[in-house]
């Protein structure tokens, strides 16, 4: 991308009453729920382990041979909380991820994160269609499974297909099926069939929400009690766009660490640099962490389809190019 000098802002002042307001409205959405909002630090020691994930790193000059971490989500340090004072919380700031840019990324932009304390992942996903209904307008609203997506799309079972079986299954689409030929990790091809084949397919005028993702992806959600082959996790989709990924949350200590530790060996084998783990996080679950769901939703995205812009520059008081 070109940066430029241009000092006018990316967004009209339009959109930026009407950025305004839906700050406004989400705090009252969980100022009627009894929600707490926290403000929780941009800078960290620890950055994440995800492999698909990369921080953004500083210094700072009193402590010069600490780096610290711009923070992708709020998610740690809210769960310290949690674990200090077991109540629902939520968050509306910024994050930043070292990503790509383009019309629906920017590293840095808002995210609405929450966790409601006692909820399932069934509670969880009936608040975000509440919260989403409230903002977005009457539309239709969509709830399949992981698998069930895969099997309509793809004709083939996410949780049992070998590597060779998923590459058939993505060799007709021409969009995908030279990237699969030459990938052999199970993990990445699923992820290239949920991305570029399964979404660009789903009704933009629908929220969607996709639950059960296999194990392998569990990130920081449990696995389901009655089939080990699945988490506790959820997406959103409207718009045609990612708008939330969600989680029962995981409270076991012991099994996130191992989780690192499973994120460190991957990076290894994609040459990617370590990441220590936060060990602070993995304290708190240590403490006692209570039972919870929690999601991310991006603002900025939830704005572009509520303003029906295309572009996340357009809903930005200043984007990359001018920042």
């Amino acid at each position: 991308m070109q940066l430029s000098d241009n000092w006018r802002p990316s967004a009209s002042l339009e959109l930026l009453q009407q950025r305004a307001a839906l700050l406004r409205q989400l705090r009252e959405f969980f100022w009627q729920r009894q929600v707490l909002e926290v403000d929780t630090p941009l800078l960290s020691r620890y950055g994440v382990t995800d492999v698909h994930l990369s921080n953004l790193q500083t210094e700072i000059a009193v402590l010069p041979n600490q780096p610290f971490y711009l923070q992708t989500s709020p998610e740690y340090a809210m769960k310290r909380l949690l674990a200090a004072y077991g109540c629902s919380i939520y968050q509306l700031g910024k994050v930043f991820r070292d990503d790509e840019v383009g019309p629906r990324h920017n590293p840095e932009f808002t995210m609405l994160e929450w966790y409601r304390v006692g909820f399932t992942m069934a509670e969880l996903i009936a608040e975000v269609v509440e919260l989403l209904l409230l903002v977005l307008g009457e539309r239709m609203v969509v709830q399949q499974t992981y698998q069930e997506l895969f099997q309509r799309y793809l004709a083939v079972d996410p949780l049992a297909a070998s590597v060779s079986q998923l590459q058939r299954a993505l060799s007709d689409y021409t969009e995908v099926a030279d990237l699969a030929e030459r990938e052999d990790d199970r993990d990445t091809l699923l992820q290239l069939a949920m991305a570029c084949v399964i979404e660009p397919r789903l009704n933009i005028d629908a929220i969607t929400i996709v639950t059960h993702f296999p194990s392998s992806q569990a990130a920081l959600a449990e696995i389901a009690a009655d089939d080990s082959r699945v988490a506790l996790r959820f997406e959103v989709y409207a718009g045609g766009v990612e708008l939330a990924n969600g989680y029962q949350e995981l409270t076991q200590a012991a099994e996130q660490t191992q989780r690192f530790a499973i994120d460190n060996q991957l990076r290894l084998q994609l040459r990617r640099p370590q990441a220590a783990a936060d060990t602070r996080l993995l304290q708190a679950l240590a403490a006692g962490f209570p039972n919870c769901a929690g999601v991310a939703l991006g603002f900025d995205r939830l704005l572009m389809i509520q303003s029906k812009k295309a572009n996340i520059q357009s809903v930005l008081p200043f984007d990359l190019s001018c920042a």
